[in-house]
């Protein structure tokens, strides 16, 4: 969705309603098997809350409003949300395995890039099959609501940076208003105390201006690099490593910042394939970048070092 979308941004609020021609093409995975083994209150018969917690959560990405912006149809936001259940300490609280995943298209190809995939591995929530899943950005329901919607914002502002110059904005403040309104409801995750991987780093990431390069290595990497690659590969690749700069200024702030690192995760295998018939020099500058913001990467590059 390429059309006027700085200006169509401004437009963002939240319609707590259920409408039409929503934003997100989101699947839904629930994974219980888990439970078999990890829980007395499971019964290999009585699948049913399963059934109806996948459904609800398909309902609640996709069928609820999110933004202002009119969506056609082929311009929803391709995305996906994983639950592996592990232990079930009642009939309605649960704790498990949280995958979020988001992809974006690219201009004139068949291809599609991942944008945001993240896990966390110790997510506690309650869910009752016989109530619907509520949401309002300052009234906390429940942590599986809450805790979503504010990974659907996250990705909003992600997706809407990469198309747009700090087109996420607004976005990365509704998902920070979302931590606020969470952060006294007992559940973790939400504060800065819970960890470096806690879900309210990517917030701070992305609304820290220390950090204001992360927004515009976004927009270079997607918008200036991979939606040029058909028209002019190198130029391209230019653009890609002025994002990956841009991502470096930010380490150089803050090392090992979580929005960062979780990027690179995300592109490094895609990097590869694009720098890998790239000159010698173009290899080195992408090595010499990924030493420095995501070291666990850069042996995947070793061959970069040897052209």
């Amino acid at each position: 969705m390429y059309r006027s979308i700085v200006s169509i941004i401004v437009l963002i609020c939240l319609l707590p309603s259920v409408l039409t021609a929503q934003e997100f093409r989101c699947a839904v995975q629930v994974n219980y098997q888990k439970l078999q083994t990890t829980t007395q209150q499971y019964s290999s018969g009585d699948t049913k809350v399963f059934e109806t917690m996948k459904r609800a959560l398909e309902e609640f990405v996709n069928n609820r409003r999110w933004t202002a912006v009119e969506f056609d149809q082929a311009e929803k936001i391709d995305c996906s949300i994983s639950l592996v259940l592990s232990e079930q300490s009642s009939p309605t609280d649960f704790k498990g395995q949280l995958q979020v995943q988001l992809r974006a298209p690219v201009y004139n190809s068949n291809y599609t890039t991942g944008l945001f995939n993240y896990m966390e591995n110790d997510f506690q929530f309650s869910f009752n099959e016989s109530q619907p899943l509520d949401f309002d950005v300052n009234t906390f329901y429940s942590n599986l609501s809450s805790t979503v919607a504010y990974y659907l914002y996250i990705m909003l502002g992600i997706y809407f940076d990469s198309y747009g110059m700090n087109g996420g904005e607004p976005f990365y403040d509704m998902a920070g208003t979302i931590a606020q309104t969470a952060e006294n409801a007992g559940f973790k995750g939400w504060r800065s105390s819970d960890g470096q991987k806690a879900r309210y780093w990517f917030m701070e990431n992305h609304t820290n201006s220390a950090y204001s390069t992360i927004h515009t290595a976004y927009y270079l990497y997607q918008r200036q690099g991979l939606d040029m690659m058909t028209k002019d590969q190198p130029l391209a690749r230019q653009n890609i490593i002025k994002a990956l700069d841009q991502l470096k200024q930010a380490a150089a702030v803050r090392p090992n910042l979580l929005s960062v690192t979780q990027y690179i995760d995300v592109k490094i295998s895609e990097i590869i394939s694009i720098f890998k018939p790239a000159p010698a020099e173009e290899q080195k500058q992408v090595l010499d970048i990924i030493k420095v913001i995501s070291p666990i990467n850069a042996g995947k590059l070793k061959d970069f070092a040897t052209k």
